[in-house]
């Protein structure tokens, strides 16, 4: 069975940055792509950023495009989103969640394609 931790969210204001962490228990980390997904307040989840198995390829939805990175270092089985810039329509809770199945190329950016999820960590973004 595989667990996802997420961590590092929090009450900023407009313009800082932040850090989140997810940590992986299991020994299937390394072979599947990771992404975070976000879910506003009274909105339905959607997603922010995956990376490939080797940390190669990274997929950003435009919203996020030039703010966030995500980055991956499979020894430790942990997967980040540094955030820049953050903008009130940033806050949500940001989920972490481990792909279905290797994929050798741009990780997939559909939620139908990752099966295992973390608890999500809450960001606020004040303006």
């Amino acid at each position: 069975q595989v667990q996802l931790v997420e961590s590092g969210g929090g009450l900023v204001q407009a313009g800082d940055s932040l850090r989140l962490s997810c940590v992986s228990s299991g020994r299937t980390f390394n072979n599947f792509p990771m992404a975070w997904f976000r879910q506003p307040p009274g909105k339905e989840r959607s997603f922010v950023a995956a990376v490939s198995w080797k940390g190669h390829f990274t997929t950003y939805a435009d919203s996020v495009k030039g703010r966030f990175t995500i980055s991956r270092d499979n020894a430790e089985k942990t997967v980040y989103l540094q955030m820049n810039n953050l903008k009130p329509e940033d806050t949500a809770i940001y989920f972490c969640a481990r792909g279905r199945e290797i994929v050798p190329s741009a990780p997939p950016s559909s939620e139908f394609d990752y099966n295992f999820w973390g608890q999500g960590t809450q960001v606020t973004v004040s303006s």
